[in-house]
């Protein structure tokens, strides 16, 4: 017999991600909406809707990665308080399931991706499931997509050491960054605004996801 993914679906929504906070109805609706399953390999179909991380690539030769949790990238979410006719820029791309979510709160997403085989992979399910505000694009995550800045919101979907000011410079005014800062279960989730050409932010919740390579802390010198 094989698995129901649209019962599967519901169970996560209800059992994962609503206990824990998430009441904007837009992001329910859109982890009821996207088939989760659709974006990770083949022999992992069966696990898409596990409460866990999933590794989708082997890391051979450079750091894996991973689909997040259903909670905390429901949380993230939530956090970004995403509207209809924003723009977003989605830092860290990988397989599109948090591309495909965006693309249902937003009204465009950029989403950059540092590993070509991912990115054009991502393009390919994106496109096939009609999520065709979503725009795909090959680079160093690090330096963000500045050729379409600035943006209403600026997504991380993945922890990282710290945020570039080449990223944080491409919000718009008005606009709000978030990211999970942090390594292991120290991460927290941090909220950035932008208000009078000023960006600040705060933390707003720990959580404990995994991280997107690169985004390195540059070492200091201890005397």
């Amino acid at each position: 017999m094989g698995t129901d993914y649209q019962d599967a679906r519901q169970k996560m929504v209800d059992n994962q991600i609503r206990t824990t906070d998430v009441t904007s109805h837009s992001v329910l609706r859109a982890f009821l909406t996207v088939e989760r399953q659709d974006f990770v390999p083949a022999s992992l179909k069966p696990l898409a809707y596990i409460d866990t991380d999933l590794q989708i690539t082997s890391g051979d030769g450079s750091a894996p990665r991973y689909l997040m949790e259903p909670s905390p990238l429901a949380k993230l979410l939530q956090l970004a308080e995403i509207k209809p006719d924003h723009v977003v820029l989605e830092i860290g791309c990988a397989e599109g399931y948090a591309a495909a979510l965006l693309s249902l709160l937003a009204g465009s997403v950029v989403a950059v991706e540092s590993d070509g085989t991912l990115a054009e992979a991502a393009s390919g399910r994106l496109g096939e499931s009609g999520y065709d505000n979503v725009a795909v694009v090959t680079g160093d995550l690090e330096a963000g997509y500045a050729s379409e800045a600035p943006y209403d919101i600026i997504f991380f979907n993945g922890a990282v050491e710290t945020v570039p000011e080449a990223i944080i410079e491409q919000l718009r005014e008005g606009g709000r960054l978030v990211a999970a800062i942090g390594s292991g279960n120290s991460a927290q989730a941090h909220v950035f605004a932008k208000d009078g050409g000023v960006v600040s932010g705060r933390p707003v919740f720990n959580l404990s996801i995994k991280p997107l390579p690169g985004f390195r802390k540059a070492e200091e010198f201890v005397f």
